[in-house]
């Protein structure tokens, strides 16, 4: 989950709404003059113009007004969201909101729909965002934030089939255009980002200034290092089913090719999978070639795309 992701900034006049949601509970301006429900939140109330707004509470029973399914996220930020359902719904009181829906599968989705609120945990500040979903639905299951471990560990692999070096025929059968599974999932945050920064000296404002990098980066935030989600592979844990056996040395030879195709926005979850390519047998040894490549989880598009060469000796 990006930490980049833009928030709303209270205003003193929306102030009350924020600090509402903060509380999980939904305020809303009606006006004492004529009883009329306002949103956003303003000075004077649209029915008849009188400055004479108070916030009270409502329950948040809504019907779906419209919606629109997005693919392709607005910001890399958002990447680990898509596809986003984004919303607009009418509250009883009469009140439309932007918003999205949350918990809703595509097909469940039609226009006039019951809906109720959720008062999404959004950072570990408490802030929350109000979201909506079907009223047969726990809401509570979409409020809390999502809590991360550094590495995430993947399921427990089978064991491995041991290969021995000399087995020329076994060593080309790895030989693959399928993909292992993915290995276990490590968050790039702005603390890792900074830290290699540090160590490696490049401290571009791209990779370490967010305020920066959010006004004229065109990823619209601080993005990791290519070569830091690079060496990060070291962190996968891949099940490749199989482990050479029979050699005296053991040799990360290079990479035959390397590229960065998508960016890595600052507190994204990255994970790799990996296919053997090639397998050289000559005097010198046998080298294997595995085609790593690292994503943003739930993105196609790998952020790195690395043949890493093996040198193994008898």
């Amino acid at each position: 989950m990006s930490n980049n992701k833009p928030m709303p900034v209270a205003t003193q006049i929306s102030a009350p709404f924020w600090e509402g949601l903060k509380a999980r509970r939904l305020l809303i301006q009606q006006c004492n003059a004529c009883t009329h429900w306002n949103f956003y939140p303003r000075r004077h109330c649209t029915q008849c113009l009188a400055h004479d707004l108070a916030w009270r509470e409502v329950d948040g029973a809504a019907t779906l007004y419209s919606y629109t399914v997005t693919r392709i996220a607005t910001l890399p930020d958002f990447m680990d969201e898509m596809p986003q359902k984004l919303a607009v719904v009418e509250l009883a009181e009469g009140v439309r909101i932007n918003t999205n829906l949350v918990g809703l599968d595509e097909a469940e989705i039609r226009i006039g729909m019951p809906l109720k609120p959720v008062f999404a945990e959004v950072d570990a500040k408490g802030n929350r965002l109000l979201r909506f979903t079907g009223v047969d639905k726990d809401a509570a299951a979409f409020e809390a934030l999502p809590v991360l471990d550094a590495e995430q560990a993947p399921q427990q692999a089978a064991p491995a089939r041991q290969i021995d070096l000399n087995d020329e025929a076994a060593l080309q059968a790895l030989v693959s255009d399928q993909y292992s599974d993915w290995s276990n999932v490590v968050v790039v945050d702005q603390a890792l980002i900074d830290a290699f920064a540090q160590l490696t000296g490049d401290d571009y404002w791209i990779h370490t200034d967010p305020e920066r990098a959010r006004l004229q980066s065109p990823f619209g935030g601080t993005i990791a290092h290519g070569a830091l989600v690079q060496v990060l592979q070291s962190r996968m844990k891949l099940a490749l089913g199989f482990e050479v056996s029979g050699f005296s040395t053991q040799i990360n030879y290079g990479s035959d090719r390397l590229r960065f195709p998508a960016p890595v926005p600052a507190g994204s979850r990255i994970h790799s999978r990996a296919r053997v390519k090639h397998v050289d047998i000559s005097k010198r040894g046998t080298q294997l070639t595995l085609e790593l490549t690292t994503h943003v989880v739930g993105q196609e598009r790998p952020s790195v795309i690395n043949d890493l060469v093996i040198l193994y000796i008898a």
